[in-house]
């Protein structure tokens, strides 16, 4: 049986529904095999009450011979039509039997004469098969004064159709029960369900809410007539709503410490600039001095201005995020991707000589509406990415084009389309457990891929950030041998 048509898996109104007509057919079943039995024994009791009669009648009046009969057989009160008769004596074995509609009796046949011989005479009634002319008959065999045996016999044909009546119309009134029995309990369960359906319909908009960030205004709630604790479907209704406003509450706190965390990390980037800034300079001002400084000295102030030449990018790129995670607007204008491209690739070449960088541009400018130097931080940081984290001679590609209504419109982008940008190498790809979090902060691929060169886990981040403030989105497809980063913007 397929999945789909397991009762398992039928709606509860579905499951309702069919539950109930079974239940109500078992039962109609069973009051209709239980009416029609106790009509048939109640028709063949009073058969047997007029078969007595008849017995008793034949056994007064002696042997019911054809030319002791009068001429018309209803004329004798007692024998209704179909009356049978057999008298068994020592000298052999004769009956005749009432037809309906004739003025005599007739001859009944000699298989039939030798089925009612056998009954026995202890005038009890019971039932014979007398083929499949005459059917079946309740008979009763009698031993008179001279011995002789009286067998009288009634048809069971009356009997038999009085139950088929009775039958049909039992099976008649059932089925029409079990449809009027359906419409209104569908109606009824539906109905009932109700509440129901409009408590899941509210789940249902609390899970399409973007409840994994910023702030969440979880204002649905159960309506306060379907959450009533005297019912089932209340008392479901009462506690979804129970556990909504401690969801909301987790959130409003989540959210809460969220803004306090940004904000440090945003005064604290702003401040350190500062006292970097100064690092920087003393660090510069002692390459300047004439004096000659040992070389001992001379290698630990480089190594003190490279080292916050690198702590100011990375305040930087945390300054960056903080602003992106406050939701700050950021600048729009008309963008020549086309030529953010062309220098970032430049640049690059320019970083990382020993790597093959390519370009695939289409014929005309593609432009698009953002804010452009963010948009070269993000193809900036995805080239860097390519550069530090495959090993020398890797090719690395990097591909414009525009899909959608704005494909072929020639200045790139219009017109409702979208703008896509791949960076792609021929590296050693990015094992699939790290897949899913590259874009997360702080994220390092080093246990796979090769780098040249430190790192500060933000260049990813940055870009999913970036590219999510210009109503973007960016994805990584990685194997060995294959990786692209592929950024889609809009026209």
């Amino acid at each position: 049986m397929s999945s789909s048509l397991h009762p398992k898996r039928w709606p509860l109104r579905t499951r309702l529904i069919v539950e109930q007509v079974v239940l109500i057919a078992i039962v109609c079943a069973g009051i209709g095999i239980v009416s029609v039995f106790a009509l048939r024994d109640f028709q063949i009791n009073q058969l047997d009450q007029r078969l007595r009669e008849a017995s008793g009648r034949v056994e007064r009046g002696g042997p019911l011979m054809p030319g002791m009969i009068p001429p018309n057989p209803l004329d004798r009160p007692g024998f209704p039509p179909g009356t049978l008769v057999v008298f068994i004596r020592t000298s052999g074995v004769d009956g005749t039997r009432i037809q309906p509609g004739k003025d005599r009796p007739d001859d009944l046949p000699a298989g039939e004469l030798r089925a009612l011989a056998s009954v026995p005479a202890d005038a009890t009634a019971r039932t014979v098969q007398l083929g499949a002319e005459l059917g079946e008959h309740r008979v009763m065999a009698v031993r008179g004064r001279d011995g002789t045996v009286m067998v009288t016999g009634l048809p069971m044909a009356e009997v038999d159709s009085v139950v088929l009546r009775m039958g049909f119309i039992v099976g008649g009134v059932a089925l029409a029960g079990l449809v009027a029995v359906s419409l209104a309990g569908a109606l009824i369960i539906r109905k009932t369900l109700r509440p129901l359906e409009r408590v899941a319909a509210t789940a249902g908009r609390v899970a399409e809410l973007p409840l994994h960030q910023g702030e969440v205004a979880l204002a649905e709630r159960v309506p306060e007539g379907d959450a009533n604790p005297d019912t089932e479907v209340g008392q479901v209704g009462l506690a979804l709503n129970s556990m909504l406003d401690h969801v909301g509450e987790a959130l409003s706190a989540r959210h809460a410490s969220e803004t306090r965390v940004r904000q440090f990390v945003a005064d604290a980037s702003h401040e350190l600039r500062t006292p970097l800034a100064a690092i920087r300079g003393y660090a510069e001002l002692t390459r300047r001095t004439s004096e000659e400084v040992p070389p001992e000295i001379g290698h630990a102030m480089r190594r003190v201005e490279s080292e916050a030449v690198r702590m100011t990018s990375l305040v930087e790129d945390l300054l960056l995020l903080a602003r992106l995670d406050a939701g700050r607007p950021l600048g729009r204008e008309s963008v020549d991707l086309s030529r953010v491209v062309v220098d970032s690739v430049s640049d690059a070449r320019i970083a990382g000589p020993e790597h093959d960088w390519r370009l695939e541009l289409p014929p005309e400018p593609v432009t698009v509406s953002g804010d452009a130097h963010k948009l070269q931080q993000v193809l900036v940081n995805l080239l860097s990415n390519a550069r530090v984290h495959t090993p020398a001679g890797t090719t690395v590609t990097t591909s414009l084009r525009c899909e959608g209504e704005g494909e072929d419109g020639g200045g790139g982008g219009g017109g409702g389309g979208c703008v896509v940008m791949v960076v792609s190498d021929d590296g050693p790809g990015i094992p699939d457990g790290l897949q899913g979090e590259v874009f997360e902060r702080f994220s390092r691929g080093d246990t796979s891929r090769s780098r040249a060169a430190g790192s500060t886990g933000l260049g990813l981040s940055i870009v999913a950030a970036v590219v999510a403030a210009h109503e973007g989105e960016v994805s990584v497809e990685s194997r060995p041998g294959r990786t692209r980063f592929v950024v889609r913007l809009p026209g």
